[in-house]
């Protein structure tokens, strides 16, 4: 265990509820109504230690989550987020919370929560590891984890082990009065409740406390009686701490020293008059951006402003933790503010956030394009076979793209639905990336395959499948066809967010005009110009350096976030494609390439005629990807060098 004074290796570790939150997608609905739902992390804990790692804390969180597949949910999420779980303890007895919340108004958020013996509550005093206790600045101790004997003793035990070690100790007061029995299941909404057992009981914890946060309604039941002034005096009685009173739209105010009279000659932030869309879980957001600034040593104004912006963020959007602001949101926001009311309409905002809070991806991306429909069609048709014996192939070119990337990250694969389902089943065997087609094959102008309600057929995705389009574009397209291209890729780029898939769109030129060293620059200035930022972009090989350099210029000027370009091979021989990457080595933007026909041709048509077997086609397939993967390395590798 560290010694009390040494250097601590985490900001802050936070102990108590995590869940699985269920939020019903039809806003203005009674529960009873909801049809759908989003799933997202929750718990006041949970929250805040995702919320503290968004904005660049190192936090942990001590909880307790089922051995099933929410709790399974919960830890990967975590991990996604950044957040430590060494004191996640997984339950092979009990399951993991749950909780179903709808908005049915502004001021209405039914939220049933489904926490019968459940794994989080209970979490023992075996359970608080003293040594990951001690490695953080500070604790956060939740109220809930107060309502029942055995899992308050845990959070007494962290308390003593943080002060021993010279550790803060801050407390959220947390309060729901049906988690302390004194409502019933269906005010799950309820915020207050009097009750002098419940206040005896926190008041044992605010003499151990540096900060105390709570709304006007948990100061109540902290202090005791229906007075805030009265309650934050007792409050002050007890503790020395820094006292933070949350009063929703108007703000937050501070007290380091006596309670006035007169509340708003406290420390107050700068508050920010946005929307109401839903509260639930907007007061975690808020200690997020407190700690944030409290344990980096800032002015208490800057803190309680940072609180502040983050609980608007909340506010303004639906979920919990998914919709709390990265550093890099929270800093836009608080030097360029928003025009709009309702923050999640903001489109600068939304992109910042989605670029800075998706799933994590490899640097680079090296991939086998087998996602052609037409094209095996075709060969299928030559060779005199059933086009069910496509799906097979494409199988086994997960196979030898699988045996080139041999467990490392940065591969991939471009996989139809027509024909490359059973390969998708395959591919996900493997730490492969997917992306998938939705352009109705050689269409221009631009639709989309199977169905125009692009939008009803992404939610049927997996969310870790990016999707990809192609779209044949050219500057010198008329007006009218550009205009109606680009608002087919509008069309499909809101769909994508709406699903929470990310977007690779492809764009071909040279079909309809020879390339110049503007064109592509040219093409990408119009998509961004619509509001299109895809995730990434496959672009044909350029002709010049100099064209490559032009297209990084407009990324970089429209969306920092771009995650980058992979070059197409079209059917390109490989001393090409070789020449072709080296052109772009140099160019940072570049990740990698997607290619197919260059690999996939020479063996297709033999393995469809039996003149091969399945062993010959991969090891062919196999040899040309990895010659592609050598060579692309081993130039940006030099590069590098």
């Amino acid at each position: 265990m560290p010694e009390a004074g040494s250097d601590p290796i985490l900001d802050v570790v936070t102990i108590g509820r995590s869940s699985v939150d269920l939020y019903g997608n039809q806003i203005g609905s009674r529960l009873e109504d909801i049809s759908s739902f989003a799933k997202s992390v929750g718990g006041c804990p949970a929250n805040i230690a995702i919320g503290a790692a968004r904005l660049g804390l190192r936090s942990a969180l001590i909880t307790g989550v089922g051995d099933e597949q929410v709790g399974g949910f919960i830890r990967e999420q975590l991990a996604r987020e950044g957040v430590v779980t060494d004191g996640v303890k997984i339950d092979r007895e009990r399951l993991s919370g749950l909780v179903l919340l709808s908005v049915e108004s502004d001021t209405s958020f039914p939220l049933l929560f489904y926490r019968e013996n459940c794994a989080d509550m209970a979490l023992t005093e075996a359970d608080i590891d003293p040594t990951l206790i001690a490695s953080a600045r500070a604790i956060v101790v939740t109220g809930t984890h107060f309502s029942r004997d055995g899992v308050a003793a845990a959070q007494f035990k962290a308390i003593e082990i943080a002060r021993a070690a010279g550790r803060k100790v801050a407390f959220d007061i947390d309060y729901r009065p049906n988690l302390w029995g004194l409502a019933g299941h269906a005010a799950g909404d309820q915020r207050f409740i009097m009750s002098e057992r419940v206040s005896e009981h926190l008041q044992t914890v605010l003499p151990h406390c540096d900060l105390i946060v709570g709304t006007e309604e948990e100061v109540l039941i902290a202090g005791g009686g229906d007075d805030v002034v009265a309650a934050l005096r007792k409050i002050r009685s007890l503790s020395r701490a820094t006292i933070v009173l949350k009063r929703g739209p108007m703000g937050c105010v501070v007290f380091t020293d006596a309670i006035p009279d007169d509340l708003d000659t406290g420390i107050v932030g700068k508050g920010f008059p946005i929307e109401v869309h839903n509260v639930l879980g907007a007061g975690d957001a808020f200690m997020a951006g407190f700690l944030r600034g409290w344990l980096r040593d800032e002015p208490i104004a800057t803190a309680a402003t940072w609180a502040n912006a983050c609980g608007a963020f909340a506010v303004s959007r639906l979920l919990c933790a998914p919709e709390y602001p990265t550093w890099e949101e929270l800093n836009w926001f608080l030097d360029h503010g928003s025009s709009y009311h309702a923050l999640r309409h903001d489109p600068v905002l939304n992109h910042i956030h989605w670029a800075t809070t998706r799933r994590p991806q490899p640097e680079g991306l090296m991939a086998l394009a087998i996602d052609h429909r037409i094209q095996f069609d075709a060969m299928a048709d030559r060779a005199g076979v059933s086009r069910d014996r496509i799906a097979d192939f494409k199988v086994l070119a997960v196979a030898a793209a699988a045996k080139v990337a041999d467990g490392r990250p940065g591969f991939g694969m471009l996989l139809d639905e027509t024909h490359g389902r059973d390969a998708m089943t395959a591919a996900a065997t493997h730490p492969l990336w997917i992306g998938r087609p939705v352009e109705l094959p050689t269409s221009r102008p631009l639709r989309f395959e199977f169905t125009q309600d692009i939008g009803g057929r992404l939610a049927e995705w997996p969310v870790t499948h990016t999707v990809k389009c192609l779209a044949f574009m050219s500057p010198q397209d008329d007006a009218a066809l550009m205009s109606e291209q680009i608002e087919k890729l509008r069309t499909l780029y809101d769909a994508a967010r709406a699903n929470h898939l990310e977007l690779l769109i492809e764009v071909i030129s040279s079909k309809q005009a020879p390339l110049d060293d503007t064109t592509t620059a040219t093409m990408l200035e119009a998509i961004y110009a619509a509001g299109i930022k895809p995730d990434w972009w496959k672009l044909e090989a350029q002709p010049t350096t100099d064209a490559w350099a032009a297209i990084e210029t407009v990324i970089a000027g429209a969306d920092p976030w771009c995650r980058g370009v992979v070059v197409l091979g079209l059917d390109a021989p490989a001393e090409e494609l070789q020449a072709a990457f080296a052109r772009a080595a140099d160019i940072g933007i570049v990740k990698g390439f997607a290619v197919g026909r260059t690999i996939f041709n020479p063996c297709a048509e033999k393995w469809l005629r039996g003149e091969i077997d399945d062993d010959a086609a991969v090891a062919d397939m196999a040899a040309r990807f990895g010659d592609l993967v050598a060579t692309w390395t081993s130039l940006r590798g030099n590069r590098a060098a």
